[in-house]
């Protein structure tokens, strides 16, 4: 727990480089990169919004009590704002509803190309239910890599550090030699309280409010070049 605190206190003391800026990089390799899913991989926004407008209207919840949770799991939004014996049928009712609704859900630039790349080398570690990140893959059309951890797999998500702890742990990789590619200041967060090294994409974050090693637009703005002692990340 102590070592924990001291992660916290000095990931809330970080300050990210300016854009583009890929110098507390540049010199590292990794064994493996893992990648958030919505808002880094895909952009899902517009289904997102219109399911939990549905959902709060449904349960009675003001709309504002959801905000600020974005990369959050659904299951931790919904005890946030209702009550214990609530939470089972809420929880169940958004799953639904965000499964049904994959519209409009597009690939992010340079998604594919990284996961082109890396191969074998990255996961995808997501705060989705299993049939949610199934769903919204599918809607997308992208190759998913064969590990992909889901708000499923753990019994706490995203910002605790054990998405990505298992993320790493699927790959068999040091969780310390691993990059985490996040759009969200509570994944980002998770990744470093996981000891990974982190790259913000301000896809729906301004960069501004994402602490990480590096930030960049998005994807298109990096490579990944696979080398005999690791992965490389580098400016396009």
């Amino acid at each position: 727990m102590r070592d924990i605190l001291d992660r916290v206190t000095q990931t809330n003391r970080l300050t990210s480089p300016p854009l583009h800026d890929l110098s507390a990089l540049q010199e590292r390799t990794f064994d493996a990169v893992l990648f958030d899913l919505d808002g880094t991989l895909i952009d899902s926004t517009p289904s997102v919004v219109r399911s939990w407008l549905t959902w709060a209207a449904e349960q009675g919840v003001d709309p504002r009590l959801l905000e600020g949770n974005h990369g959050v799991p659904a299951a931790q939004i919904v005890a946030s704002v209702l009550a214990p014996e609530q939470v089972p049928p809420a929880l169940a009712r958004i799953v639904a509803i965000e499964v049904a609704d994959v519209a409009g859900i597009l690939v992010l630039p340079g998604a594919v190309e990284a996961l082109q790349a890396l191969s074998g080398s990255c996961a995808i570690v997501t705060s989705c239910t299993r049939a949610l990140a199934e769903a919204r893959i599918a809607a997308t059309g992208l190759l998913a890599p064969t590990v992909v951890v889901t708000a499923d797999d753990v019994t706490t998500g995203k910002p605790d550090p054990a998405p990505y702890l298992l993320g790493a742990q699927r790959l068999g990789v040091d969780p310390a030699r691993c990059l985490v590619v996040e759009d969200a200041p509570s994944g980002l967060l998770s990744g470093s309280l996981a000891g990974a090294a982190t790259l913000a994409v301000t896809t729906t974050t301004p960069a501004e409010q994402l602490r990480a090693d590096a930030v960049v637009a998005n994807l298109a703005d990096v490579s990944f070049v696979v080398e005999p002692d690791g992965v490389r990340v580098v400016r396009r």
